[in-house]
């Protein structure tokens, strides 16, 4: 009886968090975000420009904004707009399936890096069934669907949590929103096969204990790193943790996917080359994709400026998948940027569980119809870049051209990581093994995370 009346404190606790948390993020959602005529914007890799007669126009999270800034702007804000939305947007949830260990049922207030860690993996994703060059076809008809809900839903479930803490209800009764927005046109055969992965990726991160890669999961391999349910995760602990969900996923559409982390900023390409042509070990032709993430720093206790031109190419590359970052106590997904500003989707915003193993489950708050900005001086020096190469040829290209990027960007006498031929094992150093039976980390990978987690900035 006690044990239970414990639970049920933890899971009030848990609700009256969720609300306090929707309070506190929700307003930032309200606000504009302003982008220059006269500067080019880039989105992972792809190049858009704004002109217009005035000197500023703001992109606003309401639809009725967006549409009058269309009619004024001569250059390709709607392409913008339709990449953007098109990304994947993973953010804190509530009221999921309770996470094993614990009495948590959201991830409020703890779980955003594993969330923009998330998002990464989930552009790589796209990459890999998609295309670079795809856009969700119903990204325009969302930003106005939901507009006002966002605002008014955070008060509505504040109040209807106290009202059933004060009646002894166990769930808050929350007036159903209203299901608008236009009817689905017809779909081409290319279309409605895109859909279906569209579909299939975000199920992939639904928040159940299923998911390949959804949080239940990520906790559990946090676990064999000594993290819990309720800590905060660093973006190179992060990376870790999404190359164990790879490796362990067992959706056969996964297995032409792998995840290499760079080991003490090193890339070493025999590694990468032996991870991408595994295939060949099981007697399947070709090789497999690779997404490549690497933790690094850039300076020490504050970001060193020096650094802004090698992430602004960085984020020109059209294989990067993004950078797991933020400012700190806080963590976000960056993907792209204008001048000296950095765009990023923001995870610190809290919505119901969706349940995505049912059919046809509502996509649009898995797209954010709201692109952030956030100078570059404000960055967190901590943090994870993502590549996708789809070949090994892909890989040895790209090895080439951000080789050179990092020593025409290097002021300092060493680059931020290198790419080195041959194995880690050649320079004396532990390679870990592609699987391993007994331990998902191997001595040396749980030694390296220990001193992540050391050294890492704390995310709220």
């Amino acid at each position: 009886m006690e044990a239970t009346g414990t639970d049920e404190v933890e899971k009030i606790k848990s609700k009256f968090m969720s609300a306090w948390h929707n309070m506190k993020y929700s307003w930032v959602l309200k606000t504009k975000t302003y982008f220059s005529r006269n500067s080019p914007v880039f989105l992972l890799g792809k190049c858009y420009h704004f002109k217009t007669e005035g000197e500023y126009r703001a992109l606003h999270s309401f639809g009725s904004n967006f549409d009058k800034i269309t009619t004024e702007i001569s250059g390709n804000v709607e392409e913008f707009r339709k990449d953007f939305i098109s990304r994947i947007w993973l953010t804190y949830r509530e009221e999921f399936p309770q996470i094993k260990g614990s009495a948590l049922t959201t991830d409020c207030g703890w779980g955003c890096t594993l969330r923009t860690g998330q998002m990464l993996l989930a552009q790589g994703l796209m990459l890999h069934f998609l295309g670079r060059a795809w856009v969700w076809p119903e990204a325009l008809d969302m930003d106005s669907s939901d507009s006002e809900s966002w605002t008014s839903n955070p008060v509505r479930k504040l109040t209807a949590s106290f009202e059933a803490s004060l009646t002894a209800e166990r769930e808050p009764r929350i007036l159903p929103r209203p299901q608008r927005g236009p009817a689905r046109r017809s779909w081409d055969v290319t279309e409605m096969r895109n859909e279906v992965y569209h579909r299939k990726i975000i199920s992939w991160f639904g928040d159940s204990p299923l998911a390949a890669f959804g949080l239940h999961q990520l906790i559990e391999y946090g676990k064999k790193s000594g993290k819990i349910a309720g800590d905060w995760y660093g973006p190179a602990v992060v990376a870790h943790i999404l190359r164990k969900a790879v490796e362990e996923a067992r959706d056969p559409e996964l297995q032409g996917v792998t995840v290499y982390v760079a080991q003490d900023c090193t890339v070493y390409s025999s590694d990468v080359i032996d991870r991408q042509c595994s295939f060949m070990d099981s007697g399947k032709a070709g090789t497999k994709a690779v997404i490549i993430l690497v933790p690094v720093r850039l300076g020490g206790e504050r970001t060193n400026t020096d650094y802004l031109e090698f992430v602004k190419g960085i984020l020109s590359l059209e294989y990067c998948v993004g950078i797991i970052g933020g400012k700190p106590k806080q963590s976000y997904y960056f993907a792209g940027f204008q001048d000296d500003s950095l765009i990023y989707m923001d995870p610190h915003y809290c919505q119901s569980f969706v349940d995505v193993s049912i059919k046809d489950f509502p996509l649009e708050s898995f797209h954010c119809p709201s692109p952030k900005k956030m100078s570059f001086k404000k960055m967190d020096p901590s943090c994870t870049i993502g590549f996708y190469c789809r070949t090994v040829q892909d890989f040895e290209k790209a090895s080439e051209e951000i080789t050179k990027m990092l020593k025409s960007s290097s002021k300092e006498k060493y680059p931020l990581f290198t790419f080195v031929k041959g194995h880690s094992r050649d320079y004396d150093f532990a390679s870990s093994p592609l699987h391993e039976e007994n331990d998902l980390f191997s001595e040396d990978e749980k030694k390296r995370l220990k001193r992540f987690s050391t050294e890492e900035f704390v995310l709220l």
